[in-house]
């Protein structure tokens, strides 16, 4: 049998359960109508959702028409429990939205109809309660069409021309069609509502049953069956718990098949199936296989989180919709937080809309949700699941925040014996975008590894503001620079530097504070308009009247959600039961009493211990810690952000001023250098600041700098360090060290031919038992294997001390401490980076140079001829010349 996945979804008292009742009722699934205002509806089976009326929970009905089984899957309409219903479209081959015909297009439909355009859900649309008096099905669809889609067609009347017609303005492919074939197969009309070109509508009442039977025929008469795949795949979309307790993964097969006793991974964890149960209303049935395409349930599964894919599918991506309210759970006296934290915690992974979060420093459980509403089905979930009646406390919100300008965040980890450094740029994203990360980083600079090791720990947790520590958002963060060490570094030092990095850029940022909006839809009477219109405007938001009749007038608008938190009751009060306020998020914007609002939460940015703004250095054989406003006077890396404006001359937006960058104070270097073993020399060794990329490559050598070329030039590169900086070599590494090594040699002595400098290429060997000091002339460079128990950097930094008044020492590498020790000693740095950028210069300018002189030296072979013998040759062309003539 052909199975479809469709979803309902409405705004709240639109009549969607009242049309899943209608619809398993017509099909035979049920013997009696269910009715909300009864109490007996067949998918509103918890006691609290008979009691309050509303669908409160997702739940899945199996019924068949015709050859084709629906597994309907119901969703909640209150917006307090979009989450709920969000989750459930991940899911989804159809969605079924229910409109109101006596409310029109409200709010909350607005939000839904977004949510299915974010996800891709072709949808139908069932316009309820047209019974009642006063509905007017044109101005319905003309209302539908303006506020939706004008894709939202009538269905009603198929294979007239003015279906047709209709059809036909929806998309170019159908216009062709109609215009060679006079009518549209039922095929194209399908792959049309597919790719959401276009919108079925039917018009009915459900608790009348009218329409509804058209609608089911025309639901499986024009929604394209979906092909699945023979490699398992699964997309989780809910976890619940049944009666006795049992842990229940929902999930939809979305390719092959599934048996008990199967072993189900995602890399993280592996778990066997037990049960494999398909639910419809309150019951279920147990199989032994199911095949793809189906909603199913099974037990034995303890770590899945709704989201997750398994077998061909990917994870889905963060819900849009997310909680705005926070409260305080305020336990009963003697009631351990400790101990019921895990407890909520199962509450949390079962509704996505709750977010459970302990605060160290209040020492208090905190809950966030959606809306009001939510609060007493906490309640009412807590009690009877285990037993402790909790309360709340008045709530507040959830703010956010962000940045209005471009800055580059620095991130330095270095006590002793770990090292990481990361440079982010921050970068203001549009509203609503959330958080993006990515990388511009190359590799030659960083390792993929460790590029990949800095994107998880951006990823895996929430980054605090500065203004009030609240979570980061519509911000872009790449990775532009970053240096590992290659004995040193660890993967915490990494999550230690990136942390960092972040919080040192947004405290050189123009952070804003945001707030959650509601857009709203208040309809009131006529003579009410001008006192709903102030309290907007008091409330900081905006609105405007988008219709009105001679009773009832539409006010359409947004404000802050704090300032509408208890406007519902007020709406009440003043219109005495004649109006009707319907909120739905809106999203974040900026907060419009920020000042008064960072001053009441006291947020002290510096004083936080678990995301600290400064950076921690090396130096006397400790780490110290660096304020974050003068880590750029320490860190050892340029700054990207002033890199490209010496080279390229674009002027860095909106960047925070700093001074000049450099890879450590020189104040610092005279304290390392004090305090060695070659302080007694009686002076202090000569430092050499790092040049920029821009002095380095593109301007002309200094006086100073040709002055010390009458010394002979030595270059020193670590050859270890080298091979695994450079992505080529390290790859060859991998598979043939002996062949990374020869491939670097080849490199190093063709460019020695270009600079004509002394080159020693130092490999360590000091792991090598007995072994000596080895000296070895490769070509027309030196190749150095040191001895036992002796580093390449201890052979390295001892052949600079030895010899830096003798020569002019360059040393190539990318190790930190080794660069700090380097430059102590008097000798010019190189880093990986650089070396490799600077062969590649050369072996560019010796290629242009060849060119050039092929050009100009070409050999004639009458430059080669004596003047006798071309007078000869030409009194020769002459006479035959004159023969021919």
């Amino acid at each position: 049998m052909k199975k479809l996945v469709v979803g309902i979804l409405a705004h709240v008292d639109a009549g969607k359960t009242t049309l899943s009742e209608s619809m398993l009722y017509l099909s035979g699934k049920i013997g009696k109508l269910g009715r909300v205002d009864n109490k007996d509806a067949y998918l509103d089976n918890y006691e609290l959702e008979r009691a309050r009326g509303i669908t409160i929970f997702s739940k899945q009905a199996i019924f068949e028409i015709g050859n084709t089984q629906i597994v309907l899957l119901d969703t909640p309409g209150h917006a307090d429990f979009s989450a709920e219903m969000e989750r459930t479209l991940q899911v989804l081959d159809y969605a079924i939205l229910v409109i109101s015909g006596a409310d029109g297009v409200q709010g909350h439909t607005k939000t839904l109809w977004q949510l299915l355009a974010i996800y891709q859900i072709p949808v139908f649309l069932f316009i309820n309660k047209m019974d009642q008096i006063g509905t007017d099905k044109g101005e319905l669809i003309n209302e539908i069409k303006k506020q939706l889609n004008d894709g939202c067609i009538e269905f009603e009347l198929v294979e007239t021309d003015g279906f047709y017609d209709q059809l036909a303005m929806c998309d170019e492919i159908l216009m062709e069609d109609y215009l060679q074939t006079g009518k549209l197969e039922a095929a194209t009309i399908k792959r049309a509502i597919k790719e959401r070109k276009v919108f079925p509508c039917y018009f009915g009442s459900a608790l009348k049953l009218e329409g509804v039977e058209r609608f089911m025929q025309g639901l499986v008469n024009f929604a394209k069956l979906p092909g699945y795949p023979d490699e398992f795949g699964a997309r989780i979309f809910k976890i619940t718990r049944d009666e006795q307790g049992n842990r229940l993964t929902h999930m939809k097969l979305t390719g092959g098949k599934l048996k008990v006793k199967d072993v189900l991974r995602n890399g993280m964890w592996e778990e066997k199936v037990n049960q494999i149960r398909i639910y419809s209303g309150q019951k279920y049935e147990t199989v032994n296989e199911i095949e793809a395409g189906s909603i199913l349930a099974v037990t034995g599964l303890s770590q899945t989180r709704p989201g997750e894919g398994l077998g061909i599918e990917e994870a889905s991506t963060i819900p849009v919709l997310e909680p705005v309210l926070s409260y305080q759970i305020i336990l009963p006296e003697g009631c351990d937080p400790r101990v019921m934290i895990p407890k909520l915690r199962q509450l949390e992974e079962e509704e996505p809309e709750l977010h459970i979060v302990w605060d160290e420093q209040l020492q208090e459980i905190q809950a966030r949700i959606m809306g009001e509403v939510q609060i007493e089905i906490l309640q009412s979930l807590i009690l009877s699941r285990f037993g402790v009646r909790v309360d709340f406390d008045a709530g507040r919100i959830v703010y956010k925040e962000t940045i209005a300008n471009v800055v580059e965040g620095v991130g330095h980890f270095e006590p002793l014996r770990h090292y990481a450094e990361v440079h982010l740029l921050l970068e203001p994203g549009e509203q609503g975008s959330g958080l993006q990360f990515g990388t511009d980083c190359s590799e030659d600079i960083l390792s993929k590894s460790w590029q990949r090791l800095v994107l998880t720990h951006l990823e895996e947790k929430e980054h605090k503001g500065i203004l009030t520590g609240s979570a980061i958002t519509d911000m872009k963060i790449t990775l532009v620079s970053g240096r590992a060490h290659h004995k040193h570094t660890e993967g915490g030092d990494f999550r230690e530097a990136t942390y960092r990095a972040v919080r040192q850029g947004l405290k050189q940022a123009e952070s804003i504070l945001l707030e959650p909006y509601y857009t709203f839809q208040l309809e009131l009477p006529v003579k009410m308009v001008g006192k709903a219109m102030t309290d907007v405007e008091k409330m900081y938001g905006t609105c405007e009247v988008s219709q009105t009749n001679d009773e009832v007038a539409v006010l359409v608008g947004s404000a802050p959600v704090i300032a509408m938190k208890n406007y519902q009751k007020e709406v009440i009060a003043y219109t005495k039961g004649h109006g009707r306020l319907f909120c739905s998020l809106k999203g974040y914007e900026p907060c419009h009493n920020g000042a008064e609002v960072i001053e009441t939460i006291g947020y002290d940015s510096e004083r936080d211990p678990e995301n600290p703004t400064g950076s921690v250095f090396c130096a006397h054989g400790a780490g110290f810690l660096v304020e974050w406003d003068k880590v750029k006077d320490y860190m050892h890396l340029e700054s990207y952000l002033q890199k490209k404006e010496e080279l390229y001359g674009e002027p860095a937006p909106y960047r925070a001023s700093y001074k000049e960058e450099k890879w450590i104070s020189l104040e610092e270097i005279d304290q390392i250098i004090n305090n060695t073993s070659y302080a007694n020399q009686g002076k202090k060794a000569v430092w050499k600041k790092r040049k920029t990329a821009h002095e380095s490559y593109y301007e002309s050598l200094s006086s100073e700098s040709r002055l010390k070329e009458t010394k002979e030039e030595y270059l020193l590169v670590d050859g270890y360090n080298i091979i695994y900086a450079w992505p080529g070599l390290k790859e060859l590494a991998d598979v043939n060290m002996d062949g990374a090594r020869m491939k670097l040699l080849e490199i190093l002595s063709n460019y020695q031919g270009i600079r004509k400098c002394q080159i020693i290429t130092v490999f360590d060997a000091y792991l090598v038992l007995g072994h000596s000091e080895e000296v070895i002339d490769y070509h027309n460079i030196h190749l150095v294997f040191t001895k036992e128990a002796q580093t390449a950097d201890q052979y390295i930094e001892k052949f600079a001390y030895d010899h830096q008044k003798q020569y002019n020492i360059t040393v190539a590498t990318s190790d930190g401490l080794q660069q700090i020790i380097i430059r102590g000693s008097g000798g010019a740095l190189l880093s990986a980076r650089e070396l490799k950028i600077e062969i590649d210069l050369a072996n560019e300018r010796i290629n242009r140079e060849y060119q050039a002189i092929q050009k100009e030296n070409r050999n004639y072979l009458s430059d080669t001829l004596s003047p006798k013998t071309k007078q000869e040759m030409k009194d020769l062309i002459k006479k035959e010349h004159d023969k021919l003539t």
